[in-house]
């Protein structure tokens, strides 16, 4: 169960936003989603009611979209609006992915780029060109990581997980430290949104990123003379991010290959390495 305040304007987007966050869950297990329940706080003396109709339109037709089934919910009345989803799915036990299944020499392949909290920021500002990037929010946050799911599902990978609040940073640390190795990637091979560092730049990075950064600080090394706000921008909070899979080098052009021909981005970042107790267990050279 997953759930989120707004961070595009229309509501709409807004609600397959939301629901494409909930339903990564089940696809970073290489699950298929098979039902899915609203969760919904309104502020129903402050907005209209075709703002939730259309927020309830946006989810429905996610979850319909992933080959799930809506099954109801629950809304109460609140100051915030907010909105998710409950989700069940099933996953075959032989063809599970989890955080901890890293395994040396393993390949690091995201599916979506990074940058989202920046633009989310902007957006909030209004920032000159904001329709843009909310335009690009819509893309890619609304986009379903059924295919990554596929990839874990038909090559069998140990290692997955998604990429959202704890920023790509985060989330490659817990991978690391679930199976006990450490995380090499290259700053230069890390996809972010084409006007995220510049907007970051000009201070528009998220408090939520900030703190990714600050408290992740001590697990990581970052080699001399990296651009600093690109190494800040790895830590940046993502809503409804892409996969981060582990793949073994052997599977690797197949599982690049998978997720374009499903239309993802197929970013090969770092690979997993042995851990080294005198090194933080995330390296970014």
């Amino acid at each position: 169960m997953d759930f989120l305040t707004p961070l595009v304007n229309d509501p709409y987007e807004f609600g397959r936003i939301a629901a494409a966050n909930s339903l990564s869950d089940v696809y970073a297990m290489g699950g298929e989603p098979w039902a899915a329940m609203n969760i919904v706080c309104f502020p129903q003396n402050k907005m209209p009611g075709w703002v939730l109709r259309e927020i309830l339109r946006g989810g429905r037709d996610q979850v319909l979209a992933a080959g799930a089934a809506p099954a109801g919910g629950h809304s109460v009345s609140d100051e915030e609006l907010k909105f998710g989803l409950a989700v069940s799915g099933a996953v075959d036990p032989d063809k599970l992915a989890i955080k901890g299944g890293l395994r040396p020499g393993d390949a690091l392949v995201l599916t979506k780029p990074i940058g989202t909290g920046v633009l989310a920021t902007a957006i909030k500002a209004q920032w000159e060109g904001w329709q843009e990037f909310e335009a690009l929010i819509v893309r890619w946050c609304g986009r379903l990581n059924a295919g990554g799911a596929r990839v874990i599902r038909e090559l069998s990978l140990r290692a997955a997980t998604d990429v959202t609040g704890f920023g790509l940073g985060g989330h490659l640390l817990e991978m690391a430290q679930s199976a006990g190795l450490a995380v090499e990637i290259e700053l230069s091979a890390v996809p972010f949104l084409e006007p995220v560092p510049g907007l970051a730049a000009m201070g528009l990075l998220p408090g939520g990123s900030l703190c990714n950064r600050r408290h992740y600080a001590p697990k990581t090394e970052a080699a001399p003379g990296l651009d600093p706000i690109l190494t800040d921008l790895v830590f940046d909070a993502q809503t409804s991010g892409g996969l981060l899979l582990g793949v073994p080098e052997h599977k690797l052009d197949q599982a690049v290959a998978l997720l374009r021909e499903n239309g993802d981005l197929a970013a090969v970042i770092g690979r997993a390495a042995p851990a080294d107790p005198a090194r933080p267990p995330l390296r970014i050279a």
